[in-house]
């Protein structure tokens, strides 16, 4: 676990490696520029972020606030409970009961595709997605999966999507090779236990949850083999609020992208604020600073990268038939995205 030393003051060298190597050239551009300047005087324009608290990987933004991350950018960020479903995320930004929200691209595009005002403007991290096998299944891999049950609690849940284009990419038909069995969210695991399935897939902490509890096998995550450098978060705001607020958008993005790399090096410290203030899925602190240790944090899209990081998950949405087979992945990308770097 490797510890900052610094003191998480932004500087020109942290905003280049944060946005990743694809983006250095778009970045220093905008940076000579003053695109991300520091936070001026004045009141603190507020936010209505949506979140689903319990996720492990939105534990980051409860601790900005409680920390003064969001502060320290000039903003007044009041979190708001969105629910656990991509759709209730999608219903309070429509609605204007929040402003801005993270969710998974899995849960994004779709509602986008059909027209939702909502722009894309920055990536927060990678992985929070497993699909783990029980040992009376057999299973070590991917290429053992042809034939069996896999059990998640949505006909659309984002795991099962992810994992669909896992299994397309290893030459495992998702509709026809595999059966996917809808279970009540808290009993994924218990189903695969008793052998209702045979692999279980779901979002952290409740995937790691499971994996612990039943001895499970991790066959396949959301940060590597076909998801290596993919971003599986993204922050997201109304079309009216990005109206008339992108600069204060442009500094959530900017205190987004603080926060994250702050987690990644101080898993344990965002750890215990998760645990003390939301004791999640009944994991223990030790247990919750390995989970949000295991993430990848350093590469968050924005600008340029980020719509390069949609159309290719646009391109393996449309390769398992979730997005429209007629929609053009790079002018899909283009359109639901906001370059805060221009």
């Amino acid at each position: 676990m490797t510890k900052s030393n610094s003191s998480g003051a932004w500087s020109r060298r942290n905003i280049l490696k944060t946005v990743g190597t694809a983006g250095l050239a778009v970045s220093a551009g905008a940076l000579g520029r003053n695109v991300f300047s520091p936070a001026v005087a004045g009141p603190a324009p507020k936010i209505r972020l949506a979140w689903t608290e319990v996720a492990a990987c939105h534990s980051p933004l409860g601790f900005g606030v409680a920390k003064g991350i969001y502060a320290k950018h000039n903003l007044d960020v009041e979190l708001f409970y969105q629910g656990a479903s991509g759709q209730t995320l999608i219903q309070a930004l429509a609605t204007g009961k929040a402003d801005a929200g993270a969710g998974l691209i899995g849960d994004w595009l779709k509602p986008l595709e059909q027209g939702f005002d909502v722009k894309l403007f920055v990536g927060s991290h990678g992985g929070c997605q497993r699909l783990l096998a029980s040992k009376a299944s057999g299973i070590k891999d991917i290429a053992g999966v042809k034939g069996k049950t896999i059990a998640s609690y949505d006909v659309v849940s984002p795991p099962k999507v992810a994992f669909q284009v896992t299994l397309a990419k290893a030459g495992i038909d998702p509709e026809t090779d595999v059966t996917w069995k809808v279970v009540p969210f808290d009993l994924v695991g218990e189903a695969v236990n008793r052998g209702d399935a045979d692999i279980a897939a779901h979002l952290d902490p409740w995937a790691y949850s499971i994996e612990k509890k039943f001895g499970f096998t991790k066959i396949a995550d959301t940060q590597t083999g076909v998801y290596e450098g993919h971003t599986c978060c993204v922050l997201g705001a109304n079309g009216p609020f990005l109206a008339a607020n992108k600069d204060a958008l442009r500094r959530l993005a900017e205190a987004n992208i603080e926060v994250h790399d702050y987690t990644g090096n101080h898993p344990d410290e965002v750890a215990k604020w998760y645990f003390d203030n939301l004791k999640p899925a009944g994991l223990t602190e030790a247990e919750l600073t390995e989970i949000l240790g295991s993430f990848t944090y350093h590469n968050h899209p924005i600008g340029q990268p980020l719509v390069d990081q949609i159309r290719k998950t646009s391109e393996d949405l449309k390769l398992v038939k979730v997005l429209d087979p007629t929609t053009n992945p790079k002018a899909f990308a283009e359109r639901i995205t906001v370059n805060l770097l221009a």
